[in-house]
């Protein structure tokens, strides 16, 4: 197993460098989004974003159950999971445990024989949020954060498109 987290901000290129990582290593390539089209933006985005992978890539949607998208996981894939910030935002929405599903992620990745990256924002370096939702979702992101840093074999922290290694 190879766990790797990729934390930034939002456009500062954690998806691509996640992706290409993925690309440089043996086996089949899978997406696992957490993404969901609520609107046409987004729907266009995920289109786009399907279309710049490529055929190479095999998507599974799991806007909700992550967990049973990892343990779908063949032994020989290699997996970007994207993105964890979506992922909690729609537990959130569903009024799901977020501390729960967290943990279970977190057992969930030390199981895993495969290659993985996972994908998510870093929502903790701006201002305290003004509502009591925010900083709940903040709180958790960090919380999650903190959580599978420590399990991971390595944690990249991207700005402006550079990788900058932190584990």
């Amino acid at each position: 197993m190879s766990l790797t987290l990729v934390l930034g901000g939002a456009r500062s290129g954690k998806s691509r460098f996640a992706q290409m990582q993925a690309e440089r290593q043996v086996g089949p390539l899978v997406m696992i989004a957490t993404g969901q089209a609520f609107d046409e933006e987004m729907r266009q985005r995920i289109d786009r974003h399907r279309a710049e992978r490529g055929p190479a890539w095999h998507t599974v949607e799991a806007p909700v159950d992550l967990l049973r998208a990892l343990a779908g996981l063949q032994p020989s894939d290699v997996a970007v999971v994207d993105c964890l910030t979506l992922w909690l935002n729609n537990l959130m929405f569903a009024e799901m445990d977020l501390e729960a599903k967290g943990s279970a992620l977190v057992a969930a990745v030390q199981r895993l024989q495969n290659q993985v990256w996972l994908v998510s924002n870093e929502v903790g370096l701006g201002i305290v949020p003004e509502n009591a939702l925010a900083r709940r979702f903040r709180d958790s992101a960090g919380r999650l954060h903190q959580q599978l840093a420590a399990v991971a074999d390595r944690v990249v922290l991207m700005v402006a498109g550079l990788p900058m290694i932190v584990k």
